[in-house]
């Protein structure tokens, strides 16, 4: 751990023989800058809570426990919907790891792995983490999808119900079968 920043770990300083336990717990302005990158209302609670291990001659596991409170927007309304966060989080750094250069890779089952930086910074881990975590489509209580209707003056509006090219046919599968009983 620096003297200077303790949500910032050298990987070279890591000890290779004990786990590192750490406790992040931002503050009103990292979590004000964690929201405003995340799109976020607010963000009045967060905390990221585990360890770093190593395993192997060269390589660390972080695995722990991401608590947050959120605020974002309604997708619909706007209007602010609370979220509430609780996600163990695993990343696996990997000394030898090697980036896939063709144009298609097959990902293993262990998709944690990512090389191991020079600096595993808390606050970004918790910024990704948080970035998974949330609800892509934040929706508020009540909030739905209206239906919009366009159409010149005179004319008739076109419905989702007149788009449906198969509730025609559907409709006269079964008038047929109807009329073979």
């Amino acid at each position: 751990m620096t003297e200077k920043d303790p949500t910032r770990f050298r990987s070279a300083t890591l000890s290779h023989r004990k786990v590192t336990r750490f406790r992040l717990v931002p503050d009103a302005a990292t979590r004000k800058e964690l929201a405003q990158s995340l799109d976020l209302i607010d963000l009045p609670e967060a905390s990221l809570e585990g360890e770093i291990a190593p395993t192997g001659k060269a390589d660390f596991i972080l695995k722990a426990q991401l608590l947050a409170h959120a605020v974002q927007s309604c997708v619909i309304s706007l209007k602010p919907v609370q979220s509430r966060i609780d996600e163990p989080i695993a990343r696996h750094y990997l000394a030898d790891y090697e980036t896939p250069e063709e144009d298609e890779i097959e990902i293993s089952e262990d998709d944690n792995s990512e090389p191991l930086p020079e600096v595993i910074d808390l606050v970004e881990v918790l910024r990704e983490s948080l970035a998974l975590a949330l609800p892509p489509y934040p929706r508020a209580k009540g909030a739905e999808l209206g239906q919009a209707v366009f159409a010149p003056e005179g004319a008739t509006p076109l419905r989702d119900e007149d788009l449906r090219p198969f509730a025609g046919l559907a409709a006269l599968v079964k008038k047929d079968s109807a009329e073979d009983e």
